[in-house]
C-alpha cells in the first residue's frame, strides 16, 4: 500500500492577521506538521496543495502574502511537489490525480474542514482511492462549523485518526 499524506491550504491568510483566520489554525498548523514529519519517516509521500485566487486582488492574490504555505509547513514537508488550485476540490483543474499515480490511500488534512477539505475528499477524481480524514488535522472557521464538517465525513466513513 502506498499512502500519500495530502495538505491543503495552509497558508497565510488562514492564520491571525490573514485575511480569514481559522479557528485553532496554529495548533492545527504544529499537529500537521509534526504529522509529516512522521509520515515522511514511514515512507509516505507528502503532497502540498495551496490556493491561490483568479483575481488580481483580495484573499489569496497571485503573489501575495497570504497565499504563501506556511514556513513550518515547507520545512516539515521537505522537497514536497506542491499544487495550486483555483477551487475548493484540489482534484478539480490541477495535475493533483497524475502525482497520487501509485497511491493507494490518500489522508486528506488542511484548512477549510468544511469547504476544501469535503470538496477534496468527496471529489470524484478521488474515486478508486481510499481517502480518510484525520479530524484533528483540520481546522474551520469555528469550532462548530468544524465539528459539522466532521460529523459529514464521518458519515460516509471517510473519518479516521491520524496515522
Amino acid at each position: 500500500m502506498t499512502r500519500t499524506l495530502l495538505v491543503i491550504d495552509i497558508q497565510g491568510e488562514y492564520f491571525p492577521g490573514g485575511g480569514l483566520p481559522l479557528w485553532q489554525a496554529e495548533a492545527t498548523e504544529a499537529r500537521l506538521a509534526a504529522a509529516i514529519g512522521r509520515a515522511r519517516s514511514r515512507g509516505d509521500r507528502i503532497v502540498l496543495v495551496r490556493h491561490e485566487a483568479a483575481a488580481p486582488g483580495g484573499l489569496f492574490a497571485p503573489g501575495s502574502a497570504g497565499t504563501a504555505i506556511r514556513p513550518a509547513i515547507l520545512a516539515a514537508a521537505g522537497d514536497a511537489p506542491v499544487v495550486t488550485k483555483r477551487s475548493a476540490d484540489a482534484f478539480q483543474e490541477t495535475g493533483l490525480r497524475t502525482l497520487l499515480a501509485g497511491t493507494t490511500e490518500v489522508w486528506v488534512a488542511g484548512m477549510m474542514t468544511q469547504n476544501c477539505v469535503v470538496f477534496t475528499a468527496l471529489s470524484r477524481e478521488a474515486e478508486g482511492l481510499r481517502v480518510r480524514v484525520p479530524g484533528d488535522l483540520c481546522a474551520a472557521p469555528t469550532e462548530a462549523v468544524h465539528r459539522i464538517a466532521l460529523s459529514a465525513l464521518g458519515s460516509k466513513g471517510l473519518l479516521a485518526e491520524a496515522p
